[in-house]
């Protein structure tokens, strides 16, 4: 009898085997890359401890990884939102960019290139994040709009839609809201329209709590209130969930528009926490990032933290180790793609079980006996 898969009589769902299955394909994904230290000199041990040491050594690297984190945390929250709700919505990187366009025109105040008027102390964050929340939702609002009241393709429309934003973002930041010299950005902003630093030492900012309390909303909102189960109800089934009497249209909506805000406020953060000015370029790709954060967590919101800090902390400590071990860029995106295939991939192990020769095979259910 061969080596062969089989398949299991339930899904192994507990919370160790979804744990071991991950930390098996990242050990797995860590030593396929290493192997392509080799050819370079490169000691993987220590090319993998200074990846480590950087990213959660010290606070100031652990401050860089919880800054790389904060974004990917609130784009994958949206990401579970909107896929809860039966759409495949994948233009965050327009909702980032239109929230940091937004906000940087708030935090600019008073200038030729921001608000016309100068707004009170008291009134700036309320209005700053809720505009850019506002800009994030609308600017999801109306694909989805299209996907919900006439049955458009809502994955190209989004993708086709991040391109329209990029653009946009361009031309803000050549035109109405460039600042003086070569170079396409706006003036750098006023130092109290930046988030605080959280940690001391750090560049950590209040932009990460702001993503915790995202986590907790999103948590409660989809395990504990009737909308949350009436939006993964109209995912599920929608036509089951119009026949229950859910208004599948207006659930679907309503994700999309809480999804697009919450993009919006990563670029809030982005711009407010880190860049202080807005640039081309300022988002990175996170958009699509975040995606595979969501998808890395299960859709869970809960365990999305975790496993946006573990990204963040790949990318903060992949960049010193490329620097100080000396390998090519090329090597570190491997490293970093691998991780990500290895423990999609190795879901297959909770619905499937290696059968090593000789071994009893498992009993199939009555069901299946009888088919």
């Amino acid at each position: 009898m061969k080596l062969r898969f089989e398949k299991r009589l339930a899904p192994a769902d507990s919370a160790a085997a979804i744990a071991l299955t991950t930390f098996s394909a990242m050990l797995a994904a860590f030593i396929l890359a290493g192997l392509l230290f080799i050819p370079f000199g490169g000691n993987p041990l220590i090319a993998y401890g200074f990846l480590f040491n950087d990213a959660f050594g010290s606070w100031r690297g652990f401050g860089l990884t919880l800054v790389q984190s904060t974004p990917l945390i609130l784009i994958a929250l949206a990401t579970i939102v909107i896929w809860r709700a039966g759409l495949g919505y994948i233009g965050f990187e327009g909702c980032f960019l239109m929230g940091a366009a937004t906000a940087s025109w708030i935090a600019l105040a008073g200038t030729p290139q921001g608000l016309p008027w100068v707004l009170p102390g008291w009134a700036y964050w309320p209005v700053v994040m809720s505009a850019a929340f506002v800009a994030g939702a609308l600017w999801a609002g109306w694909v989805g709009a299209l996907r919900v009241r006439f049955g458009g393709n809502d994955v190209l429309i989004s993708l086709m839609a991040n391109y329209v934003a990029i653009f946009l973002l361009q031309y803000l930041v050549s035109g109405p809201m460039r600042a003086s010299g070569d170079l396409p950005q706006t003036p750098r902003l006023p130092t109290d329209s930046w988030l605080p630093y959280l940690m001391s030492g750090t560049r950590a900012h209040w932009g990460l709590a702001l993503a915790l309390l995202a986590t907790l909303f999103v948590w409660w909102l989809m395990r504990a209130t009737p909308t949350g189960y009436e939006i993964i109800v109209s995912g599920l089934n929608p036509k089951a969930a119009r026949y229950g009497g859910i208004d599948v249209n207006k659930r679907q909506m309503s994700a999309v528009l809480l999804g697009g805000g919450l993009a919006a406020l990563a670029g809030l953060c982005a711009v407010l926490g880190v860049q202080h000015r807005l640039m081309e370029g300022i988002s990175g790709g996170v958009g699509f990032v975040g995606v595979v954060v969501a998808l890395l967590a299960r859709l869970n919101p809960l365990l999305v933290i975790p496993t946006a800090i573990l990204y963040g902390g790949l990318e903060v400590g992949g960049s010193a180790m490329q620097r100080q071990s000396g390998l090519p860029t090329s090597v570190v995106l491997i490293l970093q793609s691998l991780v990500v295939l290895l423990i999609l991939a190795g879901d297959i192990l909770r619905y499937y079980r290696l059968h090593w020769p000789g071994q009893a095979v498992a009993a199939a259910p009555l069901s299946e006996e009888k088919s």
